[in-house]
């Protein structure tokens, strides 16, 4: 497989690394890592919250205030904890790292759970469902299945668990006699999505959940496609071996299924609910 940076975003050393990090490869730059808190620490300061600041539909900002499945559940965290709830909004590739080396206590965001992020992090119960799919231009007929994704260029973001599962693609395009194209890595979708409508890539790979949001708000311009991958889940990550809060937080994501809370929110931003999903999940990639 062939890879390279977007043109109109190009990947910075500094970007890079911290895409790396969020994967779990390096160390969070700026000086020594700090222990994660405990819940008493937690209790005195407050929960120190990162949110992504463009991942729809699960965290974005409109005019100036954060939306999103995510952010609405903040909300409600704010009136369930008996402490402080203090939110950083964040590019993507500062969270994961950020909560690896305790400056944020939990990335509440769709951060999908992978091996490689299991050696650094724990994660809560899963909030959806996110097998991947690619989505192309409506107005492209040259791609009408998997076989037809043959030396295409696919864009994804980097530093996502989505780039390292394309392995998972580039087997599917073999099998049907073809062969993986070259990959472009943005540093967000809305990049991607952007250099597809130019013409600029052939297809980007994200989970369903994105691309129907993203289908439904430009459904003259996109349309998506079949999967690429297989079972994945996106949760909340806390710092590995940050028992007693990730227990408050499966104990917050219990309470709100049970009230029927996780369902509308599913429903309202999803345009589905997931009533079948793991309490826990242990990925294969």
């Amino acid at each position: 497989m062939t890879y390279s940076s977007s043109r109109s975003s190009s990947i910075s050393r500094r970007v890079l690394l911290g895409a790396l990090a969020a994967a779990g490869a390096v160390p969070m730059l700026g000086g020594r890592a700090r222990a994660a808190a405990s819940m008493e620490e937690i209790k005195k300061r407050g929960l120190i919250v990162a949110t992504e600041d463009d991942f729809r539909p699960f965290e974005f900002v409109k005019d100036g205030k954060p939306t999103g499945f995510d952010n609405e559940l903040v909300d409600d965290l704010r009136k369930y904890a008996p402490f402080e709830i203090k939110q950083e909004i964040l590019p993507w590739t500062g969270i994961l790292a950020g909560v690896s080396t305790g400056k944020y206590d939990v990335a509440i965001t769709a951060a999908i759970i992978t091996k490689e992020r299991k050696k650094s992090l724990d994660f809560t119960s899963p909030i959806a469902d996110a097998t991947h799919y690619y989505v192309k231009k409506k107005s492209d007929t040259s791609i009408k299945s998997i076989k037809d994704l043959s030396e295409k260029t696919c864009g994804v973001q980097a530093g996502s668990a989505l780039l390292g599962r394309l392995p998972e693609l580039k087997t599917m395009i073999e099998k049907a006699g073809g062969k993986m194209g070259k990959i472009v890595e943005y540093t967000s979708y809305p990049e991607a999505y952007q250099d597809l409508a130019l013409g600029r890539t052939d297809y980007v790979v994200n989970t369903i959940i994105n691309l129907k949001s993203l289908v439904l708000e430009k459904p003259a311009v996109f349309e998506v496609g079949q999967p690429v991958s297989g079972p994945s889940f996106p949760a909340w990550a806390v710092a590995k071996d940050n028992k007693d809060l990730l227990g408050f937080l499966n104990g917050f994501i219990a309470k709100q299924k049970e009230t029927g809370r996780f369902a509308e929110l599913q429903k309202k931003w999803f345009g589905e609910a997931f009533p079948n999903l793991p309490v826990t999940f242990e990925p294969d990639f």
